[in-house]
This record gives C-alpha cells, structure tokens and sequence, in this order.
C-alpha cells in the first residue's frame, strides 16, 4: 500500500470506483435509448411522441436495441469496476430489471403498446447484463 494511504481510504475509493461504473453504465444505457427512441421518432419509424407504439415491428425494434444497449451498459460497468466486472455488470441489470417491472406495474393498464413488451424488457435485462459483463471482463 502507498505511504499514507490507510485501509478506510482504499475501500472509500474501491467503493466510489464502484458506484462510478454503475453510474457509467446506466448513464450509457439511458442516453442511448433516448438518443435513438428521438431518431426513430422524428425519423417517422415510430409513431409521434405520445402515441401509442403498437405495430410489432416498431416493438421488436426497440426492444432489440435496448437488449443491445443493456449489454453495453453492462460492458462499461464491467470495464470500469475495479474488482468482480461481472458482478458489477449483474447490479446494473438487476437495477434494470427493477426499473422495467416498476414500468409494467406504472403501464400496464395505459394502453401504450403490447403487454409483453415491458415484459420483455424484465426477462431480457439479465441475460443482456451477463453478455455485457462477459464481455467487459479484463485479462
């Protein structure tokens, strides 16, 4: 250990090192979704913002490119941990799949698309987490 540099700070950076990839990788995953949610909606892919999303296709779209943002979410928290990059990888999709069954419970009834859509977003969470956390081990 470095002169000057006691246990209680090494686990305070260990701990900020921590919550900076989760915060990272979360910070990646929204943003890309917004970006591209934007660009397909002022691109006309999907309906205007406010509209009811219901064409399967549109669904499958999204949904595919938030499995692939999940898994890069889940790849930056894992590059950026500094000890266990899949465990770190792992919080950030169970904090995903948290946020997607508190929008199934908010949206259910709101008529905003298929049912299974947010479902989706629940069962896919954590197996994109762990490819992103795969992935984003160091060595």
């Amino acid at each position: 250990m470095e002169a000057g540099v006691t246990d209680k700070t090494a686990g305070a950076r260990f701990w900020l090192q921590s919550i900076v990839a989760l915060l990272a990788g979360f910070a990646a995953v929204v943003v890309l979704s917004l970006l591209a949610d934007a660009v397909f909606h002022l691109t006309g892919v999907f309906p205007a913002t406010g509209q009811a999303m219901t064409e399967m296709g549109d669904n499958l779209l999204a949904l595919s490119y938030r499995m692939v943002f999940g898994a890069f979410g889940s790849y930056v928290a894992a590059r950026l941990a500094p000890a266990r990059p899949l465990l770190h990888a792992l919080i950030l999709g169970a904090m995903g799949a948290a946020l997607a069954v508190l929008g199934v419970a908010t949206t259910w009834n709101m008529n905003l698309g298929p049912s299974w859509y947010p479902i989706a977003l629940v069962v896919t969470a954590m197996p994109m987490a762990w490819v992103g956390g795969v992935l984003g081990r160091k060595g």
